[in-house]
């Protein structure tokens, strides 16, 4: 204690003395710095006229200024930037779920468009666009040096046109075109089905929609396995979702979790700095639950993940996530545009920033891509034989006619689980972690 206070006396005196004998020089770089804030907005002013007057062109003076706001914007990261009147109209769409596209999020690196994710079921998806893809040309037209919102601007266009990208793709030796039809982009935010015993819940987005589908689906798949009872499990699957609203996020955590912190924002300012806690009640009733998370779970995503694995709440299955661990503020400007701009870093309950490092799941599964190799269908028909089949053989009378018919189910269960392996591994490697720890009993731990 004696240590801590003198410690804290000394750093008193020192400031005391260094703010006495400087006081001169800090008041003269004080009163210099509006001066050179000043001097460098006249020499905009200045570029500003010149350009206008003796370009070779004619010059749009709003789209002019459009540019440099948006140039002073995204060199600060990649994720601020202005938005015109009618990117800000389209961005207040997006949360509510229905906009037109290519139904892909994507961010720059290295001056490329990088896809962070396709979302299920819209046109990049079904073309076979993967997170981590580099988008170099745009119907031709190279994307490098231009800022993300002008590449977005060139992958826009009306619902039902052809656009033709150039991919690059780990793994690939050269770069290929991928053709995509524009359309209307309907984004059903959570998805729920039953497999086995197990709920799984398909979370594709952050939005308006995202919680109350998620509780409406739950609560409808419980039901339809006749109760909590029957469920041994759930799985909560992230991957591809490249985040959203993060008020969504805390929800979508509060509904698993009966406390504790489920994130905390840090900006510039320490007293800005918010946290967000659990409050009581759990929608999966204490049930076991496994996040799926991949490259393309990214910002909510990542809230989500990082803070039911930091509370044991679920296991964390999968590969790396994303690491986009920023908060984006969207502040309304005059003209009805507006600026996103980045003002915090998030914080999972443990204190960890997941920025660029992404959240790393407990148990890394990679989804292999599939590729069927020849004779595999003449394979799979190979006729087979079993002790049943022969001519004459013996009942099996110690079961009783329930008895083999729960055994019939469970084998029927068992050849859906293993043609789900080839279907989707990730998600079948969670629902074999949910039997395994429904096996064990409640007392497992």
């Amino acid at each position: 204690m004696k240590k801590f206070v003198m410690a804290a006396i000394g750093g008193t005196l020192a400031g005391v003395i260094a703010t006495t004998q400087f006081v001169g020089p800090l008041l003269a770089q004080e009163s210099a710095r509006p001066t050179s804030v000043y001097e460098q907005l006249d020499l905009f002013g200045d570029i500003f006229e010149r350009i206008r007057a003796q370009y070779v062109e004619e010059v749009d003076e709003s789209e002019l200024i459009e540019a440099a706001i948006n140039g002073m914007l995204t060199s600060l990261d990649p994720h601020s930037s202005y938005l015109s009147p009618d990117d800000a109209a389209q961005m207040r769409v997006q949360t509510r779920g229905e906009f037109g596209g290519l139904g892909i999020e994507v961010t720059q690196e290295d001056g490329f468009v990088k896809v962070v994710s396709p979302i299920d079921g819209t046109p990049a998806m079904e073309a076979g666009i993967e997170a981590g893809d580099f988008i170099t040309h745009v119907d031709g037209e190279s994307v490098l040096g231009l800022t993300l919102d002008e590449a977005v601007d060139l992958m826009r266009g009306p619902v039902g046109s052809e656009i033709i990208i150039t991919v690059v793709r780990e793994g690939e030796d050269e770069p290929f075109d991928v053709s995509i039809i524009r359309d209307t982009i309907k984004l059903q935010a959570v998805r729920t089905r039953i497999q086995g015993d197990t709920v799984v819940l398909r979370v594709t987005t952050f939005n308006d929609q995202t919680t109350p589908g998620l509780i409406e689906g739950l609560q409808k798949e419980v039901e339809a396995l006749g109760g909590m009872e029957n469920v041994n499990g759930f799985v909560l699957d992230l991957r591809n979702n490249p985040g959203g609203l993060l008020t969504q996020a805390i929800r979508v955590s509060d509904a698993f979790l009966n406390a504790g912190e489920i994130v905390s924002t840090r900006g510039r300012d320490p007293a800005d700095g918010e946290r967000f806690n659990a409050t009581e009640g759990d929608l999966a009733e204490g049930k076991p639950i496994v996040v799926l998370i991949n490259g393309g779970s990214a910002s909510a995503s990542e809230i989500v993940a990082g803070a039911l694995q930091d509370h044991r709440r679920a296991i964390v299955v999968g590969t790396k996530s994303f690491g986009k661990g920023s908060v984006q503020t969207v502040m309304p400007l005059r003209g009805d545009g507006a600026m996103r701009l980045t003002t915090a870093r998030y914080y999972t309950p443990s204190g960890r920033s997941i920025q660029a490092l992404g959240v790393s799941p407990d148990i890394v599964v990679e989804q292999p891509r599939r590729q069927p190799e020849e004779g595999e269908e003449e394979e799979s028909n190979v006729f087979s034989r079993s002790e049943a089949d022969l001519r004459g053989s013996l009942d099996n009378d110690s079961l009783t006619e329930d008895e083999i018919r729960q055994i019939e189910e469970d084998r029927a269960k068992a050849e859906a689980a293993a043609a789900l392996r080839e279907e989707d591994y990730q998600l079948a490697y969670a629902i074999d972690i949910l039997k395994g720890l429904s096996a064990l009993g409640p007392n497992a731990d």
